[in-house]
């Protein structure tokens, strides 16, 4: 509801599908449980790592969101994805071409801009993270 909302005020709400690719990583066991809960729990966890039990694991999120970079792709054009954090930094991971634990070491900051783009031939970050419209 959220990622409807901000891509709502930002104005792309009426032209906006939908999508279950771009749902939130499904945390199972785990979903509302804070990182300290959860280490709490079972020390050393790691979502990128170890995926979440009952829920998702690594595989099929790449696999979901190999999704989307593959249609991105074969839009051939600007496509603008409004979700949360998690699933936007796996999707960075996968268009770069990197295992989708790299996500963990990109930050993204809500309602923050990021801009995927190609550099040379190779997929590329363009802007990342960029949250100077919200000062």
């Amino acid at each position: 509801a959220r990622a409807a909302e901000t891509c709502e005020v930002a104005g792309f709400g009426g032209r906006a599908e939908p999508w279950n690719a771009l749902m939130e990583w499904d945390y199972g066991e785990y979903e509302g449980l804070t990182p300290a809960e959860i280490q709490e729990r079972e020390p050393g966890w790691f979502l990128w790592r170890d995926g979440a039990p009952g829920g998702e694991s690594v595989a099929e999120m790449t696999e979901r969101v190999d999704s989307v970079v593959e249609w991105a792709r074969a839009v051939g054009g600007t496509v603008v994805l409004f979700a949360h954090g998690h699933v936007l930094r796996a999707v960075c991971a996968r268009w770069l071409g990197e295992p989708l634990d790299f996500g963990a070491r990109i930050r993204l900051a809500p309602a923050s801009l990021s801009v995927l783009d190609w550099a040379y031939g190779r997929p590329a970050i363009d802007v990342w993270n960029d949250s100077a419209h919200l000062f």
